[in-house]
């Protein structure tokens, strides 16, 4: 499963827009002051204003040999966050992946994560052209297994790691979602920040077709396939 298409809505856009392309270093693909777009290697990500505070979380996909560097990239740029004293590199042994997490300038819990079973390797040395996609994007719902038939029935997708009762996955190792059970998983690792529906839109390519879907704050998601 693939990203390629990610729009999430922010109430502080000239503060995201001064991070991705003044601090990060993105060129914008799209850029005024309702909105702008970079892109994230096979990702277009776009963020929209929106006076509303939205929160998520959501996760880029770097080359598996290259978190290391793009630890130390990210840190000369932005603070990481500290998952405990000193330590700023997450181990996921179920998933053979090693994440960092950090805080972009909409107050969203955002990560660089290696899947070791990928075969990404890169001989280029990291900056922002390493991010191969957004990898992951956040979709708290009080039911996950009604969610994730949905998910299923309109992607062709597939449960791919957790459980049904507090946190799961669907999709695979190159585009996922979280799903969430906000009632029980109350924030999102490793902060506070509460896991709750937010609205985004996103263009998924799966098994050559793509789908476009939107998940609303009500937890209904609206598909359509291309």
């Amino acid at each position: 499963m693939i990203i390629k298409e990610l729009t999430l809505y922010s109430h502080r856009l000239q503060h995201q827009k001064d991070f991705y392309l003044d601090i990060l270093g993105f060129l914008p693909v799209e850029n005024s002051t309702k909105k702008f777009s970079i892109q994230a290697g096979r990702t277009l990500l776009t963020f929209k204003a929106d006076k509303k505070p939205h929160h998520y979380h959501y996760c880029f996909l770097v080359p598996r040999n290259k978190l290391s560097q793009g630890l130390e990239w990210l840190s000369q740029r932005t603070e990481l966050i500290e998952i405990e004293k000193g330590r700023y590199l997450q181990d996921y042994p179920a998933w053979n992946a090693q994440s960092i997490y950090f805080w972009d300038r909409s107050d969203n819990v955002a990560e660089f994560i290696a899947h070791h079973e990928l075969s990404n390797d890169s001989d280029q040395l990291f900056d922002q052209s390493s991010l191969l996609c957004v990898n992951e994007i956040g979709m708290p719902t009080k039911d996950i297994p009604a969610l994730n038939t949905q998910l299923e029935k309109h992607l062709n997708t597939s449960f791919w790691s957790g459980n049904f009762e507090r946190f799961g996955t669907n999709g695979n190792a190159e585009g996922m979602f979280l799903l969430v059970n906000y009632d029980i998983k109350t924030t999102w690792f490793p902060t506070d920040l509460e896991t709750r529906p937010e609205p985004f839109s996103a263009t998924i390519l799966q098994n050559g077709m793509e789908h476009t879907m939107k998940y609303q704050e009500n937890e209904k998601v609206r598909f359509n396939s291309i």
